[in-house]
């Protein structure tokens, strides 16, 4: 049985860039960017899973957390169909200083693995046709309603 998992994701923004990871679907010869986050443990809050995600990432503490909107992601990643539910947060680094690097090392602890993370507008990601995702969340950031 396939299980609906749930996800944290911030949207750290630097001006009319947000932070983004970039990745590859070697079935779908694609590639795509996302923000930093992961999975929610179980007993445990978004809000906790996003202070705890960036912690393993980045090890960087944030201020301002808040939850901007929750989306349903339903899609193909490595051959595998998935669903998700997505918490979308905004917050900022404590530490302004982050904000002027152009890249930042992050780490994901669960499968030892070195990403890069950077700082990219929705305009760049557009000229290099890559997808943002979860899907939607193109859309939610040119509204900027939030």
């Amino acid at each position: 049985m396939r299980a609906i998992r749930p996800v944290s994701i911030c949207l750290f923004r630097n001006g009319d860039k947000i932070l983004v990871s970039k990745c590859f679907d070697s079935v779908k010869q694609d590639y795509f960017c996302r923000p930093l986050g992961g999975g929610i443990e179980f007993g445990e809050s978004s809000r906790e899973a996003m202070l705890r995600e960036i912690s393993e990432e980045i090890g960087i503490d944030v201020e301002n957390l808040s939850l901007i909107k929750v989306i349903e992601n339903i899609f193909a990643y490595e051959g595998k169909q998935l669903h998700e539910i997505v918490f979308i947060y905004d917050a900022e680094f404590i530490d302004k200083s982050w904000y002027e690097k152009e890249e930042l090392t992050c780490y994901e602890g669960s499968i030892n693995t070195k990403f890069i993370a950077k700082w990219v507008s929705l305009a760049e990601i557009k000229k290099q046709n890559i997808r943002l995702v979860p899907q939607g969340l193109d859309r939610l950031l040119e509204t900027e309603t939030w």
